[in-house]
């Protein structure tokens, strides 16, 4: 009886050492799960810095490594999906790119620019014609946006309400910037982060991609979809709706409507800030890459600055929210 219980007593000692040893290992994951730190900021977004030495003729790319018109392309895949048609192809030079033919390749090209010069990650964008292709193809030549594929890989979608650098102002400027350009196509399949490699830094980066459904008017109910790519329907447009209290409703139908058409009045005017930035010769050098006339540009340019003056006009309203709270 007694070897009874002191075996009992010694296998206690051991159950209690062994669930002793263990706690710490759990407590010790629970709190490495809870202060799991957020991405850095740079995988979204990194200050531009001086604006006014931002290339927007050629955005992140290169005269040098633009798409060649001299040598053809092989297309690996047809895509009829969406609203405009194209092709991914391989170059000679071995390089991957997604063609896309139709009205918004220019105003595709236009919003990459914009956003990669505010300091937004954007793939390499050109407007091209008389491009050439490996057989008997439709659209061969067309206009057409060529977006850069084989400098990275896909790893999965984020969503626009609900994503790491949700509330901090250049999340929320980017809705707003997107926003005034009259981008209504905001569905989080066209919301993609790039892998870029482990020597790159940073590695991952949230971008905005297929931003074609642009510098045209949001939709307005019962008709679905906004137009695109249209300076009569761009000037009719205004950035904001209404005012209510410390929330601004932007002049928004799209998708997710109810969140991203209310942003603070300090989001709005850091966004238009950030915008104002740009000088007008930067801005017209935008509409060049797309391939854009003279007159359309200035048109363009005229109502763009109208707009973000709309959202800087907000300022006054900062401080008289100040002078109340003091």
């Amino acid at each position: 009886m007694n070897r009874f219980r002191v075996a009992c007593r010694a296998g206690l000692v051991i159950v209690v050492c062994t669930a002793a040893s263990c706690a710490p290992t759990l407590q010790q994951t629970r709190v490495q799960h809870r202060q799991k730190s957020p991405p850095p900021m740079l995988q979204l977004w990194t200050d531009p810095g001086d604006l006014s030495r931002r290339d927007l003729l050629w955005g992140p790319g290169r005269a040098v490594t633009a798409p060649t018109t001299n040598m053809p392309y092989t297309v690996v895949k047809r895509d009829d999906s969406g609203y405009s048609r194209g092709y991914d192809v391989v170059g000679p030079d071995k390089r991957k790119w997604s063609i896309k033919v139709g009205p918004e390749a220019q105003s595709e090209v236009v919003l990459s620019r914009i956003l990669w010069a505010l300091g937004y990650h954007q793939p390499e964008t050109y407007y091209v014609t008389g491009w050439q292709l490996v057989g008997n193809w439709k659209y061969e030549g067309d206009p057409a946006r060529f977006r850069l594929q084989s400098d990275h890989n896909s790893d999965g979608e984020w969503k626009w309400v609900d994503n790491p650098f949700a509330g901090t102002a250049p999340m929320q400027g980017l809705i707003a910037i997107n926003l005034l350009l009259a981008n209504w196509d905001l569905k989080t399949s066209n919301n993609r982060i790039y892998k870029i490699g482990e020597r790159s830094e940073p590695s991952r980066r949230y971008v905005v991609q297929d931003l074609g459904a642009s510098l045209g008017k949001p939709r307005v109910f019962p008709i679905p979809v906004g137009t695109r790519n249209n300076i009569d329907d761009f000037e009719s447009t205004t950035l904001i709706k209404d005012v209510e209290g410390a929330m601004v409703q932007l002049n928004y139908r799209g998708r997710h409507g109810e969140i991203l058409e209310r942003l603070s009045i300090a989001d709005v005017i850091w966004a238009c800030a950030l915008m104002n930035r740009l000088r007008d010769a930067q801005l017209d050098a935008a509409f060049r890459a797309g391939g854009y006339a003279p007159d359309i540009r200035q048109r363009y340019i005229r109502k763009i600055r109208a707009k973000i003056q709309e959202g800087l006009a907000l300022r006054p309203l900062v401080a008289a929210r100040a002078g109340d709270q003091a």
